[in-house]
């Protein structure tokens, strides 16, 4: 297991996930990078972390909540064929919903998640807990990276928001 998939299995409370927040808006004020979401099986729970910090107006420029291939096709620009052919939790459908987010956005860097969060939907090849995140910032290449993470709804979804935002730490 990397360090990013050990650091986020950890568990993470609100207290934990507020500082991460607060750590991502700090590096990207000091930067003078704004940032955008493009969740699916968070539901906007990232974007919720990032407006709880006061101020972050400064370097949050917009979240999108696109569930439904039809969101992600018409908010994100994925393509029929790559949900078709792949899925929504895959890397293709993440790293096109990661470098939609840039477009549609006036953001310089994007996060994007797309996973199986349980109870259901989980298949053989790609179990509950199977999620996909994607960094990038504006004109340069993304990083994906595929998470196996133990546990029910609520924590499954609790470690991929970590998993998010320890990732845009790295990234900023």
């Amino acid at each position: 297991m990397d360090e990013l998939s050990a650091l986020a299995t950890a568990d993470h409370d609100d207290t934990t996930l507020h500082r991460l927040a607060e750590e991502v808006g700090e590096s990207l004020r000091l930067k003078r990078q704004t940032l955008c979401t493009a969740e699916s099986c968070t539901g906007g729970w990232i974007a919720k972390m990032i407006t709880d910090i006061p101020g972050c107006s400064d370097w949050f420029d917009s979240g999108m909540a696109a569930y439904s291939y039809e969101a992600k096709q018409a908010l994100l620009g994925v393509r029929p064929e790559t949900l078709m052919q792949h899925g929504a939790v895959s890397r293709e459908t993440v790293l096109e919903m990661v470098s939609g987010a840039l477009v549609t956005s006036g953001a310089g860097v994007a996060v994007a998640v797309t996973g199986i969060a349980g109870p259901s939907g989980g298949m053989p090849d790609k179990p509950i807990g199977t999620v996909w995140i994607a960094w990038k910032r504006r004109g340069g290449y993304p990083l994906a990276q595929v998470f196996h993470f133990p546990g029910d709804r609520e924590a499954v979804r609790r470690q991929t928001v970590a998993a998010s935002l320890l990732g845009l730490l790295k990234l900023a």
